[in-house]
Formats: structure tokens, C-alpha cells, sequence
């Protein structure tokens, strides 16, 4: 039986902002960065994790009408630039990809419960593919910041389209990268690899975005060796903020199954958690 969670957690200051666009370039065959100009008091709200809500422009033929969730890759406050990263894939990215330097943007966020590093954690593992890797790119730098430890097993379907990888490298993190196209991108394969990690070094805890194969492997791998993680959940939105219900899941919480919304809750859940969708 389903149960509704009732309870509300607490969200930092939400703005609703007109940004202006510094750039919008690709980054390899399949993704572009967009880089908005963003004040210090929005940019120190944000955490990893978290998303904003962009409405985006009726530019280009293009007539998008809800805002579109954008999971932040980058805020830097000491540059006033906030980063996306996103697949040009329907109406409203394919509107994204017409703004330029000149254009503005409006923001609403940041949106949802960030990922959390707790002071125990010394050896942090990264697992994602493909776009889910601009989720948990923040969460590289929070790492470093805090002098944890980071290894990042970057999946995708060849070398051409990896994502992140000089940006976890560039921030001390040891880079892990798994393809299609070579054969390594195997569940097993990666399995043999964090087996290896936890042999090694020890592991304190894992952190995924989006791939259900992924998910599962690392709850199990977590229940093998007591390893806690978060995910970062990916999932269609009308208004962001909870209210529309649009985003419901369901949610192991002990011998109940829940309701959480993933804007609210969300998007980032305990891992052992989360449910396979």
C-alpha cells in the first residue's frame, strides 16, 4: 500500500531571474554549454544537485510552453556564471540552442534537495553515463573543496561523446572511463572495478544519476559492503515547487512504500531508497 509522505523539508530562498547569456557552445558532437551571468546572493543558494526551471524562449519557430528542469553543472560565484549543460532533444532545448550572447534567459530556482557529503566520508565514488555526469559534476567540486577523495567511472556509448572527464581530472578526482564501443561499459565489468576500489581503498560512499542498470548495481553493492549513496533522480515537471504533483514516485521508507515528489523531496534521494523505474 501506498503511504503520502507528509513531511515538507525546508528549501533555501528561491528567485525568479532574468539572466543575461554569456555563451552557448558545444562541448563535443551531442551537447552544448549554456553559461548565464548570474548575481553572488543567487549563485550562494545553489548546491549540487539542485536544478533550475528555464522558461524557455519562443525563438528559432520554436513555441515551448512549460519550463524545462535543468540540473545545474556549474555555478561559480567568484565569476557570476551559472552553467548548463543539455541535448538538443525537443521544442524547448532546441529553443535553448538559439541563445547568444545578448539574450536573456528567465531562471526560476535553485530548485530541490542537494546531494550531502557527511564529515565521515573520505573516498567518494562517482558513478553516471552520459548526461548524467552534468548532475554530478558540482558535486566534484564540492570534494575538492572539502579535501575529500573522488573517483569518477564515466559511462557513455564511445570516447567521442564522455562527458566531464578534464573537469573531474582537472579537480584531483581519479577518472574511470567506461564505453560501449570498447566493451567496457558492461555492468559486470564495472562491478569488477568498484570491487576492486573497495579492496583497495576502502569506499564511503557512491553517488549515480538516472541509469536504472546503474541503480541497481550500486544498491546492490551497497547492501554487500555497507556502503551508503544518493541518486539524482530524473523526471518530467509542470511547476517545480511541488505543488502540481506532476513528478510523483514511489519510495522504499522500511516495510512502506511512499510518495515523494521529486522536485520537493528530491531530486537527489537515498539510494537503497529508490525504486527502478
Amino acid at each position: 500500500m501506498l503511504h503520502a509522505e507528509k513531511t515538507i523539508p525546508q528549501i533555501p530562498s528561491v528567485f525568479e531571474r532574468d539572466l543575461p547569456v554569456v555563451s552557448n557552445d558545444p562541448v563535443n558532437g551531442e551537447y552544448m554549454r549554456l553559461v548565464l551571468r548570474a548575481p553572488t546572493d543567487l549563485l550562494e543558494q545553489c548546491r549540487a544537485g539542485q536544478f533550475f526551471h528555464l522558461l524557455c524562449p519562443a525563438i528559432g519557430g520554436e513555441t515551448p510552453y512549460l519550463r524545462r528542469p535543468m540540473s545545474i553543472y556549474g555555478f561559480y560565484p567568484e565569476r557570476e556564471e551559472l552553467h548548463f549543460l543539455y541535448k538538443v532533444t525537443g521544442e524547448g532545448t532546441r529553443a535553448l540552442f538559439h541563445l547568444g550572447p545578448g539574450d536573456s534567459l528567465n531562471v526560476l530556482g535553485p530548485l530541490g534537495q542537494g546531494f550531502r557529503i557527511e564529515a565521515g566520508w573520505q573516498h567518494l565514488v562517482l558513478v553516471a553515463r552520459g548526461v548524467g555526469l552534468a548532475t554530478l559534476a558540482p558535486l566534484a567540486l564540492e570534494a575538492q573543496r572539502l579535501g575529500r577523495n573522488l573517483t569518477a567511472i564515466c559511462s557513455a556509448r564511445n570516447p567521442e561523446v564522455l562527458m566531464s572527464t578534464d573537469y573531474f581530472r582537472d579537480l584531483g578526482a581519479n577518472v574511470i572511463t567506461v564505453t560501449d564501443s570498447e566493451g567496457t561499459a558492461g555492468v559486470d565489468n564495472i562491478e569488477r572495478i568498484i570491487e576492486g576500489l573497495v579492496a583497495d581503498q576502502g569506499v564511503d560512499a557512491f553517488y549515480t544519476c538516472g541509469s536504472n542498470r546503474l541503480l541497481r548495481l550500486l544498491q546492490a553493492l551497497g547492501e554487500r559492503h555497507g556502503i551508503p549513496g544518493e541518486i539524482a533522480l530524473e523526471q518530467q515537471m509542470a511547476c517545480g515547487l511541488g505543488m502540481c504533483h506532476c513528478c510523483v514516485r514511489p519510495f522504499r521508507k522500511g516495510e512502506r512504500l511512499v510518495n515523494l515528489r521529486v522536485c520537493r523531496e528530491g531530486p537527489v534521494f537515498d539510494m537503497q531508497e529508490a525504486m527502478p523505474w
